[in-house]
């Protein structure tokens, strides 16, 4: 598969673009789907690709296999009441995950209870791994602002962000982190906000504020991701629009059209120049980041909350697969009566002839026959009217007589 997706139905969708196939993947002995279930947070397992952990908005981690095409294990890390995960991640044989309410935990394995336990803050939009260090996180939220925190030393957080300075009004400035990312091989991190502004935060410089801004559009942000070199950042909103901005200049260098509704998640290939997103609109995009046209477009039934990219290229051709939809369908026609086993088209096309050469035969018997009774009527009104002028009273010599007549009396 080449890019896994998480559903607002509980359900782990596997789309293989090169064989055009998408298939839904669901929990062992699920009877039913439920948005209890609903899928909050994807990650790897390990560098592998091997195995995808999928995080529940019931506080549940699955162990899906990507070999094995199912799921392998499950275990609880968290309560509903501490909310849906905002973040996710692996570190070696532990995970850490992150809720809203902004709890922070280190799960060993094997081990039921959480071994490190962090406050990042109420109302945590997303929780991200540094690809340098990866020990270290950063969190944000609304009204939380961007802090970085050491998972080996949990005391206090690394780097706390101050917020923007006050409007020329004296008016304070909301602030509200809805995504972020760490540039590569940098410590600086870039967000995006509910207020439709990108910052890039230096944690090495003495500010604390953003070293850089940017704005996009008029809508709240909701997602981000980083190209592979790190300098252009593609960013999404509430309307499903997206763009790419360049982090040297702060400039929007192009837009990606095509999406309808609300983007929820953005991943970039992690080595070609190729970008997914997803969200409401139920749509899978696959956009180009060179030409920015929209190469791939998948639609998969269920509104979508997560993606992972895999590192394989999805343009390479691979031999179709085998699927049970398809093989259901087969047995269905198969199943089905044949309508045309002896003669074919032909035979029916042929009686259908028939058919309507007998009809035209008798059509015209019927018209000829009409046609000769209503020629004899005529034949033998004129007669009648013949034989009527040549009787006694109306003979050729009538006329005179009567003429002669009044001409004598006259005189």
């Amino acid at each position: 598969m080449d890019v896994w997706l998480g559903a607002e139905t509980g359900l782990l969708k596997g789309v293989s673009v090169s064989r055009k196939q998408a298939v839904n993947f669901s929990s062992a002995g699920a009877t039913r789907l439920s948005r209890e279930q609903e899928v909050r947070a994807l990650c790897w397992a390990a560098p592998g690709e091997a195995e995808v952990l999928v995080g529940q908005a019931d506080g549940i981690v699955r162990t899906f296999s990507t070999e094995k095409g199912a799921f392998a294990s499950s275990r609880r890390c968290g309560e509903p009441a501490d909310g849906c995960f905002s973040g996710l991640l692996a570190l070696g044989p532990a995970l850490a995950t992150c809720t809203e309410t902004g709890a922070v935990r280190v799960w060993k394995e094997g081990e039921d209870e959480a071994a490190t336990e962090v406050q990042a803050g109420g109302h945590v939009s997303r929780m991200r791994q540094s690809p340098v260090e990866p020990q270290r996180v950063a969190t944000g939220g609304k009204e939380n602002p961007l802090k970085i925190w050491d998972l080996e030393n949990p005391d206090k957080p690394v780097f706390s962000a101050k917020n923007l300075r006050d409007t020329y009004l004296d008016l304070r400035q909301p602030h509200w982190v809805r995504d972020m990312a760490f540039l590569p091989q940098s410590d600086k991190v870039v967000t995006c906000t509910g207020y439709h502004q990108v910052h890039v935060f230096d944690p090495s410089s003495p500010r604390r504020r953003p070293v850089l801004e940017a704005v996009f559009g008029e809508c709240p942000l909701t997602a981000l991701s980083l190209t592979a070199d790190g300098l252009t950042v593609a960013v999404a909103n509430t309307q499903g629009q997206m763009a790419l901005l360049d982090l040297r200049k702060g400039l929007v260098r192009g837009v990606l059209k095509g999406a309808t509704g609300s983007i929820r998640a953005l991943q970039c290939h992690p080595a070609l120049p190729l970008i997914a997103s997803c969200g409401l609109d139920r749509f899978l995009r696959i956009h180009s980041l060179e030409d920015r046209k929209l190469q791939h477009k998948v639609y998969l039934k269920s509104r979508l909350n997560c993606l992972l990219f895999s590192s394989s290229d999805p343009n390479a051709e691979a031999p179709p697969l085998k699927v049970k939809e398809e093989e259901e369908e087969d047995e269905v026609w198969d199943a089905m009566e044949h309508v045309h086993e002896q003669g074919g088209v032909h035979e029916e096309e042929e009686e259908v002839q028939e058919e309507d050469q007998s009809v035209d035969k008798e059509e015209e018997e019927e018209v000829q026959e009409e046609d000769q009774s209503v020629d004899k009527e005529e034949e033998e009104e004129v007669q009648e009217e013949d034989q009527s002028d040549h009787g006694p009273n109306h003979g050729p010599y009538s006329s005179s007589r009567c003429i002669g007549h009044i001409s004598i009396a006259t005189a």
